[in-house]
């Protein structure tokens, strides 16, 4: 069958098994369009999506010789996984978010640092979600000089690939198969133009035109995206929204936890990295020396230099026990903590014991989903019952302590501990990650430092090299 006939034949093929639909759709940009892609279907179609592999295959060579290939997740994934089973070559896994145990690596598959490696996807359209998964290639020493697609949707995603050293090279574009489907009667003459017309009007080289993902998803825009400033004005928890509004005014997303037992030296510490932070956290109950006077000059320095407090209590008892111990004891946690924390192992009686006591102070509770130790529990069920908890109480708690990214909503933050600008581990199960790991790959909004800044010989300087490295990561994120 000639070259011609062939991808004729594919793509009625594809709107058959409504691979391709036309009607007006709501894209992920928030932008209404005529055409709407769905290839996530192909999986139920294997003959076709040996055909689409085969394609594929030929397509990429036209590309530079390259010794791996790796799907964008989540739909090139089973092509791409064809595509290596029947021409015998590496492939890659890139991970949408990393695991809370073993290795935690965001690359899966065998390769050495230096290898080219071929980047496989259904659509494009603005060509940024394949090149997320280039930066992260190449993050692990991997080079990306060209990646294949099926369908290119003509909107900028080729040019904007180009400018970041990327050949993309597609099987069929949208001009191709709005035409051949009008040849044969799918689709009339004002359909045709409809569509031709979105895509002339609707460029992502346009700078009026926001880029936002290369698939079509019928979904808002990603709230992930969204600045500190404007996810703050959508916050009606005044604890969440004084948060983000300083993240924003200091260009931080450091928390320092201010781990020592004395109440002298973790004064000395927060007055010396208080400018660099947004948040000190603070373990009450090893402070040997606690007092009233300690409270007292702690909050002094909030004040000077405009963070929050947040004890990191980890209250995890029933709902009258826990509001007992936020509200009195030696250390009347919800007189001075902006914000405290709890574990949901008793379930969301835990949540209402302390929101009597802290909701009406405007305090505010994190809730623990994920945690950094080795061989955590806090994970599955438990992580998505935790969620779950949060989302029905959103007027006190207004986030999570987490690994990953849990939830889209704008208003609720995520907070990742063991966080060091080396990734490790220590000899009691705590596994460190990077601010980028946190910040940009886990889609975390605010790390959170100990030991990485307490125990170094210029605390200062230290902070300054962790609230860099997470806010760059944040703006990283962001563009």
């Amino acid at each position: 069958m000639q070259v011609e006939s062939r991808l004729e034949d594919l793509i009625l093929k594809l709107f058959d098994i409504e691979g391709v639909k036309f009607g007006d759709f709501k894209l992920k940009s928030g932008i209404q369009s005529p055409a709407y892609f769905d290839l996530r279907v192909i999986v139920s179609y294997p003959k076709l999506m040996r055909e689409v592999s085969q394609v594929l295959w030929e397509t990429a060579k036209n590309a530079q010789k390259f010794v791996s290939i790796c799907g964008v997740p989540y739909t090139a994934l089973p092509i791409a996984s064809v595509m290596s089973v029947d021409n015998d070559v590496p492939m890659l896994i890139r991970r949408r978010e990393a695991k809370d145990y073993g290795t935690k690596k965001m690359i899966e598959g065998k390769y050495e640092k230096g290898d080219v490696c071929l980047v496989v996807e259904d659509v494009v359209t603005s060509g940024s979600s394949v090149y997320e998964t280039v930066e992260l290639l190449n993050e692990y020493g991997l080079q990306v000089k060209d990646a294949v697609v099926l369908l290119e949707r003509e909107q900028g995603g080729t040019e904007r690939l180009k400018r970041d050293g990327v050949n993309l090279h597609s099987v069929i574009t949208m001009t191709q198969l709005v035409s051949v489907l009008k040849k044969n009667g799918k689709i009339d003459e004002t359909m045709y133009s409809r569509v031709l017309k979105f895509v002339a009007g609707n460029r992502f080289d346009n700078p009026t035109i926001p880029s936002v993902g290369s698939g079509d998803t019928p979904a808002k825009k990603a709230k992930s995206e969204m600045t500190y400033k404007e996810r703050a004005n959508l916050c009606k928890n005044s604890v969440s929204k004084q948060l983000l509004e300083i993240m924003e005014q200091k260009q931080s997303n450091l928390a320092v936890s201010a781990d020592h037992t004395s109440a002298s030296d973790i004064l000395q510490l927060v007055d010396q990295v208080g400018s660099k932070v947004c948040i000190v956290k603070t373990h009450a109950d090893i402070i040997d020396d606690f007092s009233d006077t300690f409270v007292h000059k702690l909050q002094e320095l909030a004040k000077k230099h405009n963070f929050l407090i947040f004890e990191d209590r980890k209250f995890g008892d029933i709902g009258n026990t826990v509001l007992h111990q936020y509200k009195g004891g030696i250390h009347k946690i919800a007189d001075w903590a902006d914000i405290v924390n709890a574990h949901t192992v008793p379930g969301a009686g835990v949540v209402t014991g302390l929101k009597q006591v802290g909701g009406d102070k405007n305090k505010a509770c994190l809730l623990v989903a994920e945690m950094s130790s080795s061989g955590s529990l806090a994970k599955g069920d438990y992580t998505r019952a935790t969620v779950e908890i949060a989302k029905e109480n959103s007027d006190f708690v207004i986030g999570f302590i987490c690994q990953n990214k849990l939830m889209d909503d704008p208003v609720f933050i995520h907070m990742t501990p063991g966080v060091k600008l080396k990734s490790g581990t220590d000899s009691l199960g705590q596994q460190y990650i990077t601010p980028k790991d946190a910040v940009f790959v886990n889609k975390s909004d605010l790390i959170i430092v100990g030991r990485g800044i307490t125990a170094a010989s210029d605390p200062v300087a230290e902070a300054e090299l962790y609230r860099k490295a997470g806010y760059d990561a944040y703006l990283e994120r962001l563009a």
